[in-house]
């Protein structure tokens, strides 16, 4: 079995100044965590539990870095779940810098009582955040909270965004920082999100990856909800890694919650370099996962087709060799994805997977040079000739990339009406096979490249001479004085046309020297 040469970061970076957010349910953590961040990121639902695994995120505070963390709530009565979700919360406590205690302003009840016991050997990096002082009549209820003895208190409306620059302003007085003016550039890394159907292994994956319980795994379908994220180093490089929830056919979704849990591993799409699809080698694919590669190749994403649980096949021989051309058959839209089988449990060939991920990375920024491109295509169209529509032969008269990640090409045709896209895809397996990007989806543009009328069918407009426009303008009076078009003339005639005209330039240059 290859080692796996991971240098495992912490779950939650804890090179910055980490801030977390603790609190029972429903008291509005994860309304605080997307208002603080500037963007949608944890799930917000009044159904209590909504959130489980800790949430952390790079935060800019007064352009400072630091480490935000959004937590699950805690509860009294604890089911399996529940429990899991308490101790992730609570294992915050200790390596935080600042704790952002969370009640709500108008209800203080046993849970609260329950947490003002655990956090009090934490008195001094608790900020108690009063919320849902939505109006000033509720300003005087913050005042009842001093009875629980922190020196630090702030009244805020989470969700209308009130109070909250006293709390930043809070938070920098603990950290000891000042606002500044610009802030530092983030180090970029290399973006891995895993999805699939609910099972198939992806949480275990994340936290083989991590080194850390980052994810909470459990047999029951729909544990993970929000996308939680990771970093980690292999062989040099950073990986952030995107932990989805599972994905499931609309049908089967029941709770609102799943709803937005599974809208928001789709978008996470959007936000990866490459995308893990995993696929449990004993259930093998689904139409659920076709629609998902479906979406990925859309969005020019790199995916790897990832067949986890090995380690659970009988043995039999050529038995993975059987499910991936199985694979192979049934997911022609992902005919230039890799396939690597591996165990997440025991991590048998994850280290591969990863070698895998680094050279998909490496294609989806590659840029073609221009020339290069264009006597590849030449090559190709001469040895496969671009066939004949009603109106004539198709042409591709060049071409040239326009972007990368996702990679992009324009082509300028003579017509785009009814192009084939049987060329389309021959030109497509062209550049994977002689571009070196045999491993990413490819996207084709086509532009129709037209000609200007007057300057190619008519010939290039040549400019009048002085003379010529004296015999156009004499010739314009006589057709309006006689009425009648002039008749064409002989040699003779249009030569002293001519030379009267030249004449009439010569005296009005003599003129305007005068």
């Amino acid at each position: 079995m290859q080692r796996l040469e991971i240098t495992n970061k912490a779950d939650i970076d804890t090179s910055l100044p980490l801030i977390s957010i603790i609190g029972r349910p429903n008291v509005g953590k994860s309304t605080l965590f997307n208002r603080l961040i500037g963007k949608r990121r944890a799930i917000t639902d009044p159904t209590p539990g909504v959130t489980r695994d800790p949430i952390p995120e790079r935060w800019l505070l007064g352009n400072h870095p630091v480490t935000l963390v959004d937590s699950g709530g805690i509860k009294i009565e604890k089911d399996k779940m529940d429990d899991l979700v308490a101790q992730k919360s609570l294992s915050l406590l200790g390596q935080s810098d600042v704790i952002l205690f969370m009640m709500d302003c108008s209800e203080v009840n046993g849970e609260d009582q329950m947490l003002l016991k655990q956090l009090r050997p934490y008195t001094d990096k608790i900020v108690l955040v009063v919320n849902k002082v939505d109006d000033v009549s509720r300003e005087d209820l913050i005042w009842n909270f001093y009875n629980y003895g922190y020196q630090r208190i702030v009244g805020i409306s989470a969700e209308h965004g009130l109070g909250i620059e006293e709390l930043e302003d809070t938070l920098l007085g603990m950290l000891s920082l000042e606002r500044i003016d610009e802030a530092p550039e983030e180090v970029p890394s290399i973006r891995l999100a895993i999805m699939g159907k609910p099972n198939t292994g992806k949480s275990t994956l994340t936290n083989l990856l991590t080194g850390r319980d980052i994810s909470i795994v459990s047999d029951i379908a729909g544990t993970t909800r929000d996308v939680m994220r990771a970093t980690f180093t292999y062989k040099g490089a950073d990986y952030t890694v995107l932990d989805t929830a599972g994905i499931r056919r609309k049908s089967k979704v029941e709770e609102d919650v799943e709803y937005y849990s599974v809208n928001r591993a789709i978008k996470t799409i959007d936000e990866a370099d490459i995308v893990f699809l995993m696929v449990d080698v004993k259930e093998g694919l689904s139409d659920q996962d076709k629609k998902i590669a479906s979406l990925i190749v859309r969005r020019g994403r790199g995916v790897i087709i990832v067949l986890n649980k090995i380690d659970r096949l009988s043995g039999m021989k050529n038995e993975l060799e059987a499910i991936s051309d199985r694979v192979r058959f049934l997911f022609p839209i992902l005919s230039f994805a890799p396939i690597v089988p591996i165990s997440a449990v025991t991590g048998e060939a994850v280290g591969r997977l990863l070698d895998t991920a680094w050279l998909v990375y490496k294609q989806l920024n590659k840029r073609i040079d221009t020339s290069a491109l264009n006597d590849a295509l030449r090559a190709w169209c001469e040895a496969y000739e671009p066939p004949r529509g009603s109106s004539g032969h198709y042409k591709v008269l060049y071409a040239t990339q326009v972007s990368v990640n996702p990679v992009r090409f324009l082509l300028f045709v003579n017509r785009i009406k009814d192009f084939p896209e049987t060329y389309l895809s021959y030109l497509k397996n062209c550049m994977r096979k002689e571009l070196g990007i045999a491993s990413i989806p490819i996207e084709i543009s086509l532009r129709e490249r037209r000609r200007n009328p007057s300057l190619y069918d008519n010939g290039p407009k040549k400019s009048e001479s002085e003379v010529d426009k004296v015999i156009r303008r004499n010739a314009d009076r006589s057709v309006k004085a006689r009425g009648v078009s002039r008749k064409p003339g002989g040699k003779a005639r249009l030569g002293k046309e001519r030379e009267r005209a030249q004449k009439i330039v010569q005296n009005t240059r003599q003129k305007r020297k005068r």
